[in-house]
């Protein structure tokens, strides 16, 4: 992934069955729903969320 483009994530697993910190990390990203989207920056504080959340969230390149 390249520094210059930006992410789309989207969540695609609940959050009932996860960790505190898991849920946590959700809200930060501005989720809540299965199948909501939001579109972040591609730093590296953002990518280390998205890692926590992996199994939870689908992720696209978006230029």
């Amino acid at each position: 992934m390249s520094s210059g483009a930006s992410l789309k994530i989207t969540q695609v697993g609940s959050r009932i069955s996860e960790t505190p910190g898991a849920r946590a990390v959700l809200k930060g990203l501005g989720l809540g729903r299965i199948g909501h989207s939001v579109t972040v920056a591609n730093t590296p504080s953002f990518r280390g969320m998205v890692k926590k959340v992996m199994h939870l969230v689908r992720i696209e390149e978006v230029k």
